[in-house]
């Protein structure tokens, strides 16, 4: 091979190793949630959401430099919308739990008590309404944010006590804490409903302000509250949707598809890996509780059809109050109702019937 054969071969190696350094990219992208990763929303999204990102990637010139801000180092506890409205971040678990105004219509599991137990079926079910029903998807538009998907939320709420439940009578005259939303579960109980939070149940019961609580199982295990309240009832207030991962809409649509698409993806991973391993967490939460020394039963059925039954119709109300607002509440509830009968639920009442 002549010199100057050489020397052009080198310079066309030269100048395609150019090429493709001047195609690649690489993007900057934070994360955001203001819990930290001690919970599994936010555990999943860092060890299950980004590498699935980075692998949809792979076969293309884009790379994502990744920065993870969790725990408060950005947003607190439902500040994220704000982090990622400020450009502080380009994607977030943003909890629907926390903002019952803005994203109403997301919250219909908590107006719908005793609905599925089943994690997976509430999950993907509200999951899928947002596709359904434009309004949903309309309303994280509304907040220039994009609902990628990746539905997560927690698992089958119970009741803990210091005394022993087998019927709602038992729960007359008595003190309950309860979170938010979840103090509608206690109206016409006969009990007295007592808003609180995780941080404050243990010693809420401890000092008598409460005799029990409305909590779900991993959280209770955490917080040791069957050391203060070792009897666990079953009541099965159902599964709940909290909210999914979204990403900064401006930002969202500047992105090259392939981008697009793998954030997508990488949801649906993430939700599918959250409820695997919600699972596993829940099924630890009871042998927690009852090593150390929690007595579990379950309601049953007859006492609670009797429960929601005597409960007013607070997805009706919550319904209605959305309508008024232009947004369909009416259309959600019943959605909502329907995909769980389909699914085959034993429901103990209906709430899109009058």
């Amino acid at each position: 091979m002549s010199f100057n054969r050489m020397l052009v071969g080198a310079s066309l190696a030269a100048t395609l190793s150019l090429g493709t350094a001047l195609r690649a990219e690489t993007i900057d992208v934070t994360t955001v949630a203001g819990h930290p990763p001690v919970f599994l929303w936010v555990k999943t999204l860092s060890e299950s959401f980004i590498p699935a990102v980075d692998a949809a990637l792979e076969d293309s010139d884009i790379t994502i430099d990744w920065t993870e801000a969790y725990g408060g180092t950005l947003a607190k506890v439902g500040g994220e919308m704000e982090a990622m409205e400020d450009g502080l971040a380009q994607v977030g678990i943003v909890s629907s739990l926390f903002e019952p105004s803005l994203l109403s219509l997301q919250n219909v599991t908590y107006v719908t008590p005793f609905g599925s137990p089943d994690v997976d079926l509430v999950l993907s079910t509200v999951d899928g309404m947002h596709d359904e029903i434009p309004a949903m998807r309309k309303l994280w538009e509304d907040l220039d944010l994009e609902y990628l998907g990746g539905g997560f939320g927690l698992e089958d709420y119970l009741l803990m006590t210091t005394f022993p439940v087998t019927s709602m009578a038992d729960l007359e005259g008595r003190k309950i804490n309860a979170p938010g939303p979840a103090v509608n579960w206690l109206k016409d109980t006969g009990a007295v409903g007592v808003s609180g939070n995780l941080t404050t149940y243990y010693n809420d019961i401890q000092s008598g302000v409460a005799e029990g609580v409305i909590v779900f199982p991993t959280a209770a295990a955490a917080a040791k509250l069957h050391e203060v309240a070792p009897y666990v009832t079953r009541v099965g207030f159902g599964a709940q949707f909290a909210g999914g991962i979204v990403a900064n809409k401006t930002w969202f649509e500047d992105q090259d598809p392939a981008v697009q698409e793998a954030l997508r993806k990488a949801a649906d991973t993430f939700a599918a890996d959250y409820r695997t391993g919600l699972e596993a967490r829940v099924a630890g939460a009871f042998k927690a509780m009852e090593a150390g020394g929690a007595e579990i039963s379950e309601m049953s059925d007859a006492e609670r059809v009797t429960w929601a039954s005597a409960l007013p119709n607070v997805a009706m109300d919550w319904a209605k109050a959305l309508d008024a607002k232009g947004l369909p509440g009416t259309e959600v509830l019943t959605t909502y109702m329907q995909h769980l009968k389909d699914a085959g639920v034993t429901l103990p009442r209906d709430w899109s019937v009058e």
